[in-house]
């Protein structure tokens, strides 16, 4: 039985840029099937040389401004942003038609070279084009893509896309607003309000635009509350009420608008990591230190999106999230890495990387850190290679000798698989943190006084936090740990707004 289980699955085994690429070329493919069976009004040959034109063009500018900025070239996000105008620009029935295509490929990928600040692109590219292309050469997009045939296929793609970014919050906050202006306060009444939904469901651009365009990661903000003034900020520029003179905002402009206050709020840098140190930590896992030019600054607990070219690409592709391990008082920036036995091609890239090689960094974010107030009692569940924010967090106290009252409950497959032990030794000793591991596989003979065989169940909580109902709880982890954690502190009592649960893009 296919199970949100599996679906959660399925997308912890491939990174984001992939799997929006994927969605979108099984929608191009519903698009084709369609038109091939008279469904849609186009000729499926003139779908296949539009978007080979507008593929290509897309490719061979990125390409030629690659290497006139010296930039490293991210091919899926150049053939994501190639297969969204695909999908809502042409099909062109003429050569003559083609030239359009080219220009606003150009306009797209140009975007991301030019208007950018610190090498991070400002502006969604697909929009920018679209915006601009009407004042250039009266260009407008068709969004084919928006037929009542094609929505239910634009659901399931999109419902995948949310669920992997984790952008309920973003959706739900531009819809909701988007519905409310859209119909107005004098047509609030049941009936009207279905025919709304039915028509953004079945015919409008709407779906598409949310699931696709509004929840691309580089343009977005990275916390909760301005996600959703982000998505509320661009569903209220597109109420009919909303204008400056004859213009009003269209789904493209009123996206840039949301993008500018995106990145006046958003963390705006790249960084060049240097690597400098490697060592193994645990069984099969391996701290990567890296030096970057200037001093990143972020609080403990945070991640960054990590990119690593290489070729072949798997289908987990060259880009990473990970919790940054190393605290802010420390010079290197670390990453703690798991290796299985059949690593990604990118995992293979990174344990062969040679002292002195470099990785980009950039999309500095996360809300897993600690609260201000000194005060709270704190928990951290951790499982595997989820210790990395913990080491971070207990680290930094360590460094500016704060104690707080924490308790550390980590579990690992065997005594073996347990990292930075040294840094946790010495909070118990300096802080007072207590530590508690709990493994599968238990030795007799451990050299440890503090590991117990088991796994972490509501005994176990119960026992070693009799006072539970009184502390915040951190769970880091694998997804699947996180909710049986997080199933398993409901059942205690534990209150939710106690819960915090270590989650990024692409957790694996």
């Amino acid at each position: 039985m296919f199970t949100i289980i599996n679906i959660d699955n399925f997308l912890n085994r491939i990174t984001m840029y992939r799997l929006a690429l994927y969605c979108l070329i099984f929608l191009w493919l519903a698009g084709f099937l369609s038109s091939f069976f008279g469904i849609l009004p186009f000729a499926p040959q003139d779908l296949i040389f539009s978007s080979a034109v507008i593929i290509i063009a897309s490719a061979a500018i990125n390409a030629a401004l690659s290497y006139l900025f010296k930039a490293p070239s991210n091919t899926e996000s150049t053939y994501i942003t190639a297969l969204i105008l695909a999908l809502i620009i042409g099909p062109e029935k003429s050569l003559s038609g083609f030239l359009p295509l080219i220009i606003v490929s150009a306009l797209a990928i140009t975007s991301k070279y030019i208007v950018a600040i610190n090498k991070k692109h400002v502006f969604n590219p697909v929009a920018f084009a679209i915006v601009f292309a009407p004042y250039l050469f009266y260009y407008y997009p068709s969004w084919w893509i928006s037929s009542p045939y094609l929505a239910p296929w634009v659901l399931l793609i999109g419902f995948l896309i949310v669920r992997k970014l984790q952008r309920t919050d973003l959706v739900a906050s531009f819809l909701l607003v988007y519905l409310a202006v859209s119909l107005g306060a004098s047509t609030l009444n049941l009936e009207n309000i279905i025919f709304q939904i039915k028509n953004i469901v079945a015919y409008s651009p709407i779906l598409f635009f949310t699931f696709v365009m509004l929840v691309e990661p580089a343009t977005t903000p990275s916390t909760r509350l301005l996600r959703m003034l982000y998505g509320s900020l661009v569903a209220f520029l597109l109420a009919p009420f909303i204008h400056i003179g004859s213009l009003y905002f269209s789904l493209e402009s009123a996206l840039l608008i949301g993008n500018i206050f995106s990145f006046l709020v958003s963390s705006k840098r790249k960084w060049i990591l240097t690597l400098r140190r490697k060592e193994i930590v645990s069984h099969n896992t391996v701290n990567f230190a890296f030096d970057a030019a200037k001093k990143i600054s972020f609080k403990p607990g945070q991640y960054l999106e990590w990119t690593l070219p290489h070729h072949p690409q798997d289908a987990r592709g060259m880009r990473r999230y990970f919790t940054i391990a190393s605290s802010p008082t420390e010079k290197q920036m670390m990453l703690g890495v798991k290796f299985y036995e059949k690593p990604s091609s990118y995992k293979k890239t990174l344990a062969s990387l040679n002292l002195g090689e470099k990785v980009t960094a950039a999309q500095l974010a996360g809300e897993f850190i600690m609260p201000n107030d000194k005060s709270k009692k704190l928990v951290f569940l951790a499982g595997g290679i989820g210790i990395t924010p913990f080491r971070s967090m207990i680290k930094y106290l360590l460094d500016i000798k704060e104690k707080r009252d924490i308790i550390l409950l980590y579990a690992n497959k065997s005594v073996h698989d347990i990292a930075y032990k040294e840094v946790f030794d010495q909070a118990e000793k300096e802080l007072g943190i207590q530590v508690a591991y709990i493994l599968e596989k238990a030795s007799e003979n451990s050299p440890y006084f503090n590991v117990r065989q088991g796994i972490i169940n509501k005994d176990f909580i119960m026992e070693k936090v009799p006072d539970f109902k009184e502390r915040i709880f951190y769970i880091s982890g694998p997804k699947s740990m996180i909710d049986s954690f997080k199933k398993t502190l409901k059942e205690i009592g534990a209150q939710k707004h106690h819960i915090k649960t270590d989650f990024f893009p692409g957790y694996t």
